[in-house]
């Protein structure tokens, strides 16, 4: 095919800062470059393959003025927009699972769209991936605030998410100090440590935990003991979502919002329970949550958004389909998708992050 005149934009999965980054770049880049034109697909999928009339945003210059400091997505991101799995509801209320993947190129061109930049996270990759192998235009910008994506050394909203983390941890040292309290923070990571990790060495935790190395509760005892021996009647422990003890799994509790499903959560509160017969600190629980999502990008995902989106654009150019741009060392490059999504890239309890931690006198409870 040659050059696409217009390009659709989608964002997938979770906000992330550095989105609306990204979306301003390909439209500059595409416009000014390449003199193609761009439009936003809303919330995912779900703009082109909703039952409703098109959900489109046309990116043009007011568009997307004013959007570079802005979190979140100006064209909305959603969990349930998968082409291959789209949830449809019944009339008597229900919801089943239904393929509309071959709606899609009918859309595309009804719409006069002729590529599409793909911009998510591993399962957002992945539903990219087989959109390519079904023939489809497609480019990918990686995002995930995780950080967890082997192929990129680092992803946009990683910095962010790590800052905000950092922040937390200094407030609470602070009230932590001035009451003697075991702090508990619980931040994002399912599956990876990499915000515990950065941000509690950032910060100066005393224990963190992280999927990658399970935890005796014994040894964060013993911690927070060999503190207050030194007279350090305070302690600050990070813990990872998705931490779990040896021999165990993580923290699940039932989601009142999704049927009483288990979902994970509780991961700070269940190690407090563990440790807290054993110290005599007084125990406080702060679980951040989706406040590590929100906000103004830092500078550096401001700028890695940029560049990012400033090289899907250039792929879409040349016509480089099933490519995803990422970050080796200080270029931006490009890789397979299909690589892209192969595994995840954790934490290496044996790696120089984690040596620099226990050198400085953080325990991981191990």
């Amino acid at each position: 095919m040659t050059r696409p005149k217009r390009i659709g934009i989608v964002t997938g999965g979770g906000d992330c800062p550095g989105l609306n980054p990204v979306i301003r770049a390909v439209v500059k880049t595409a416009v000014q470059d390449y003199g193609m034109s761009a439009v936003g697909i809303e919330d995912g999928f779900n703009g082109l393959l909703g039952d409703g009339p098109a959900g489109l945003i046309e990116l043009d210059g007011p568009a997307i003025r004013g959007i570079l400091h802005q979190g979140g997505t100006i064209i909305g991101t959603t969990n349930n927009g998968h082409p291959f799995r789209f949830p449809v509801r019944a009339p008597d209320g229900s919801v089943h699972m239904e393929d509309r993947s071959a709606l899609l190129p009918q859309r595309l061109q009804e719409h006069g769209i002729e590529a599409l930049v793909i911009v998510g996270g591993d399962g957002t990759m992945a539903i990219a991936q087989q959109l390519h192998s079904l023939g489809i235009p497609v480019v990918g910008v990686p995002k995930t605030i995780d950080n967890d994506l082997s192929v990129t050394d680092t992803t946009f909203g990683f910095d962010t998410a790590c800052n905000i983390c950092m922040e937390a941890i200094d407030r609470l040292h602070t009230t932590a100090a001035s009451h003697d309290r075991a702090m508990f923070i619980e931040v994002m990571g399912r599956h990876v440590g990499w915000i515990a990790l950065s941000a509690g060495l950032a910060g100066g935790a005393d224990v963190i935990l992280i999927p990658e190395i399970p935890y005796r509760a014994e040894q964060i005892v013993e911690k927070i003991q060999q503190r207050q021996a030194r007279g350090r009647n305070f302690s600050i422990i990070v813990v990872a979502e998705g931490a779990m003890p040896v021999g165990g799994g993580p923290s699940m509790l039932p989601n009142p919002f999704s049927g009483g499903r288990p979902s994970l959560g509780g991961a700070a509160q269940r190690v407090a329970l563990e440790v807290a017969g054993h110290i005599d600190l007084e125990i406080r629980v702060t679980v951040l949550g989706h406040v590590q999502r929100g906000g103004s990008p830092s500078h550096l995902d401001r700028v890695l958004g940029t560049r990012f989106g400033h090289a899907a654009a250039r792929l879409v150019a040349e016509e480089r389909w099933g490519q995803m741009v990422c970050l080796r060392g200080t270029e931006i490059t490009s890789c397979a998708i299909s690589d892209a999504i192969g595994q995840l890239k954790a934490v290496d309890p044996l790696g120089q992050l984690v040596q620099t931690a226990r050198a400085t006198g953080i325990s991981f409870g191990d």
